[in-house]
């Protein structure tokens, strides 16, 4: 994870209230992607997570989208979005998202009963969106394989208890740099 942890050490750092927030390509778009750092984020994901029978790639919108969509086309898993936008369609589950800096009623669709499916998304650092969607997920009474964040922000209340998030690296940020505490991520 060379060019992740490059790219993290440069990251601009910005504050919302008390909350230390780095500002990421994977996270925020910005700066734009470089595509090496996609497929090295990609290929982590690929060898950390349990993909054995595996029936779907669920990931919130926005962020996990891309880390997503590169995962589901390297292995054929199709890709369910979670996205913040009510349709109303059949079979449509509601959950409600308290991170850290917001909060956030969202949607899925496409999940049912039985499915095994693998969690995706960019940052876990208060693990709000990632517990709204695993109780969403143990609802439906979909078998949650495998849960993987690309990065873990540590210092926050980001322990899942059900379930152990795998991470590609772990940061924190401290006087205003972000710090590579864990080069190798969690599991």
């Amino acid at each position: 994870m060379d060019l992740l942890a490059r790219s993290l050490r440069e990251a601009p750092i910005i504050e919302k209230g008390d909350y230390h927030y780095f500002v990421h390509p994977i996270s925020d778009g910005v700066p734009m992607l470089d595509p090496k750092l996609l497929r090295e984020i990609t290929i982590g994901i690929i060898r950390k997570a349990e993909l054995e029978g595996v029936d779907k790639i669920v990931t919130p919108a926005a962020m996990g989208i891309h880390i997503s969509t590169a995962v589901s086309l390297m292995t054929d898993i199709p890709l369910v979005v979670i996205r913040k936008r009510q349709y109303g369609l059949d079979g449509e589950v509601n959950l409600s998202q308290v991170t850290g800096y917001s909060e956030n009623e969202m949607y899925m669709n496409d999940v049912y009963e039985g499915d095994r499916v693998l969690l995706l998304d960019d940052v876990l650092s208060t693990g709000g969106t990632l517990r709204a969607i695993t109780e969403a997920l143990g609802e439906t009474g979909a078998d949650v394989a495998d849960i993987v964040a690309v990065i873990k922000k540590d210092g926050g209340s980001n322990e899942m208890d059900e379930y152990p998030v795998k991470t590609l690296i772990n940061v924190d940020v401290v006087d205003g740099e972000v710090v590579i505490t864990d080069e190798q991520g969690d599991g």
